[in-house]
Formats: structure tokens, sequence, C-alpha cells
């Protein structure tokens, strides 16, 4: 029987090649996705084709009602996403108050709850200077956290951690994946914009990998 796993699945580029790659080592796969009220829910849309398409468990996770305790943040309010690469000190408007430390708490309780052992999240280095919850630091208390708050063992595990974007893109263009089944932009229009912090990162990544991103962007047209 193969081991249960639960993967927090945005539908992003990060997400996105976690979840591909445990699904093919063989893992049985949970897929969270959460509407917190972010202006980017596009994402949600290709989250559900995915996990379609693989036949994996998947379940979208109501929690707007938290909306209206992270109003500070540009990707849950009225607030302008700002445009810039993620170096840049206007990009900390993009930052949702604790929000990873809210989603691995439902999903280690989901994990508790159907008896998995992992869960996976797609924390990376490119978050480190900006999103405090994404930092090495964070993930590993959060771990210690999930043992003491739990009696079953629950291992959150961050594949990418310490890895750039760029990399991550590479690893999964090792694989063969499609990345226009992924959504960046925090921007929640038809087309990506191509211009705030996820999109230029992501540019960036396959910039450096010598490919050509097949989403289409809005500066492009």
């Amino acid at each position: 029987m193969s081991e249960k796993a639960v993967v927090i699945y945005s539908g992003g580029m990060d997400s996105f090649t976690i979840l591909n790659r445990a699904h093919r080592e063989g893992f049985d796969l949970y897929a969270l996705t959460f509407d917190y009220g972010q202006k980017h829910r596009k994402e949600l849309q290709y989250a559900t084709r995915v996990c379609q398409d693989l036949d994996i468990s998947h379940k979208i996770i109501d929690i707007t009602a938290i909306n209206q305790l992270l109003q500070s943040s540009s990707l849950t309010s009225d607030k302008v996403i700002p445009e810039g690469h993620y170096e840049a000190a206007n990009m900390k408007s993009t930052v949702v108050p604790n929000r990873n430390m809210i989603l691995l708490s439902l999903a280690i309780g989901y994990a508790v709850d159907i008896g998995a052992s992992k869960v996976f999240y797609g924390a990376h280095s490119g978050d480190h200077a900006i999103y405090p919850d994404c930092r090495p630091d964070f993930v590993h208390a959060m771990n210690r956290v999930a043992k003491l708050a739990n009696y079953e063992p629950v291992d959150i595990v961050t594949p990418y951690l310490n890895t750039s974007k760029t990399d991550i893109l590479a690893d999964g263009l090792s694989l063969g994946l499609d990345y226009g089944q992924s959504w960046t932009c925090y921007n929640g229009r038809e087309l990506a914009c191509g211009k705030c912090g996820s999109c230029v990162e992501r540019l960036e990544a396959f910039a450096a990998n010598g490919v050509t991103d097949p989403l289409q962007y809005e500066s492009a047209e």
C-alpha cells in the first residue's frame, strides 16, 4: 500500500512541481487548495484541472472568513499589487500575515485525520528574503510543533526549501512537466501581468533555463 501524503497545492509553479514529483514517486496523494480570499483565485482553477488529470484526491477549502483579519496584504485587500522584483521593499505588501502557519496547521490536521505521514509544501529559497514563514527556521520549528500537537507523527516536507526557482523549474522540466498548467501571477486577470514579483521571478527562471514560458502575458501583447 502506498504511503499517504497531503500536498498543499496552490496551483503555482513550486507546488505543481512538488505534486508531480511526489505523484511519480508513488505517494497516495491528497491535495489541499485554500481559498483565503486571494485576488489570484485563478490558481484554484489550475489546481483543479491538474488534480483531475492526475486522478489525485483534491479538496478546495474555503477559509475566506479569515480575509477580514488579513487586510494589510495587497493579495487580500483593495491595495494595488506592486510591480517589480521580490528584492524590492514594496514587495512586502504581498505578505499575508501568518499564512503558511495557518495553512500548515489545517493540512497537518487533515493528515492526522486520514492517516497521512507527510505534508508537502513548496517553500523555496527565493521566498526567504520577504516571506518569514518560508524560511528554514520556521519550517523546522513547525515540524517540531506538529510532533508536539499530535500523537501521530506527521513530517512537513519541503523538497525545495534551499532551492531557487530556477532550479525548481529545471527539475520540473527534467520530468517533462508542462508549466502551462500552473498559474503564478498575483493578479487574477485573464492573462498573467508579467510585472508583479511572482511573474518577474517566474520569467527569470524560464530565461535562466533557456526556455519560453508557455503562459501568455499581457506585456507580450
